[in-house]
């Protein structure tokens, strides 16, 4: 495969990426600043419902980007038990931050339980999610690696409305439960934390997309296996949509928004279809320079996501919280996304002058042996 259509490859999955780091600002954003009957206009019932979306690309993009791992270890001749350890390594480092940073959010605003520092958060279910993976990674093959990663996520999506109701593992102590269905500290489990069912079977789902489109019959293809994927996403999508009408229910409890398989059906449909549109956009690109901040928001995803909550959530928020109009929040959301697009443009930039600072320090002082 050429370097350019390597190089294209990779960029449609940060374009993605980036879009999701948008999705997610306009999403703090509104529901930070909005306040009084702005809360329940048209905008935040939009917002709420493209919440969704940048969670879960967030979600299967990083099952998606450990297919790209794998793939690249195995062809060093790593042996499965470095591939899983790599991954299991990955994983506790990404846990290990979203516990940093629920930490930190608990001191700066020096309000709220001690309970919330235990919260499941996107997160948390991205690190764990990626060392259960790496179980699946031991498999050499990238037909059966994928064919097992869709398996793995389609039952975790069916069990979620039993393990949210009727098989609630309340044995448990909270902080372990809340990890299987979000229960937190309360009586039931809440859809707005992410729990491993359902979230994590977004994961599975990029790694069984990721570890699919790099076999040989795929990569022979390029173009035409990614308009594959797009009509994969529109049939999935819109058969589980008629699934879901009809008059059958597999379960006592049924909640489509936040437990339902035939959801998590749709929102795949969704994401491999924007898959594809990532990748038309890195072909064909309207505007090189747009593309490429996009890109940038990609590639410095978890920055971004750092340094925006303080200026949303945090201390140094732009504007009040809870008391915005309409169109306060979103002037206040453009200013977010040209910060964040400046930020990511310049971090490559301020590193790379670090290092040459560095170069010329460590080059100006002499060796001992020489003084």
């Amino acid at each position: 495969m050429s370097t350019d259509t390597t190089k294209r490859r990779l960029t449609h999955i940060d374009c993605m990426r980036g879009i999701a780091c948008i999705l997610m600002f306009q999403t703090h954003a509104y529901d930070s600043w909005l306040g009084g009957q702005a809360r329940f206009s048209v905008v935040a019932r939009w917002s709420h419902f493209a919440s969704t979306l940048a969670a879960t690309s967030f979600l299967f993009l990083a099952g998606f980007s450990l297919a790209l791992s794998v793939e690249s270890l195995q062809r060093r001749g790593a042996a499965p038990g470095t591939v899983v350890s790599a991954a299991f390594r990955r994983g506790a480092q990404i846990l290990l931050l979203a516990l940093v940073f629920r930490g930190q959010e608990f001191i700066w605003r020096h309000h709220g339980p001690w309970t919330d520092f235990l919260r499941v958060d996107v997160l948390n279910v991205i690190g764990v999610s990626i060392a259960l993976m790496g179980l699946v990674c031991w498999i050499g093959s990238r037909v059966k690696r994928g064919l097992t990663a869709a398996a793995v996520a389609m039952g975790i999506a069916m069990l979620t409305p039993l393990l949210w109701t009727d098989w609630r593992p309340r044995f448990l102590p909270w902080f372990l439960e809340s990890y299987i269905n979000g229960v937190h500290i309360f009586d039931k489990p809440q859809p707005w934390l992410f729990p491993i069912f359902p979230w994590a079977a977004f994961c599975f789902a990029g790694l069984a997309a990721g570890s699919l489109l790099r076999t040989e019959w795929a990569e022979r293809r390029g173009g035409w296996a990614i308009a594959l994927v797009a009509w994969a996403g529109l049939l999935i999508a819109f058969g589980a949509l008629r699934l879901d009408a009809l008059p059958i229910h597999l379960y006592r409890v049924y909640d489509f928004w936040h437990t339902s398989p035939n959801f998590f059906l749709v929102r795949i449909g969704v994401l491999l279809d924007l898959l594809a549109v990532c990748y038309l956009w890195s072909l064909h690109q309207g505007s090189e320079w747009f593309f490429n901040r996009i890109v940038q928001l990609g590639q410095n995803s978890l920055l971004v996501y750092w340094v925006h909550i303080w200026f949303v959530y945090g201390g140094f928020s732009i504007l009040p919280r809870r008391a915005s109009s309409v169109p306060a929040a979103t002037a206040g959301l453009v200013v977010i996304i040209a910060a964040m697009m400046l930020l990511a443009w310049a971090r490559p930039r301020l590193e790379g002058q670090a290092r040459e600072l560095s170069q010329r320090v460590r080059g100006k002082v002499l060796p001992v042996g020489e003084l």
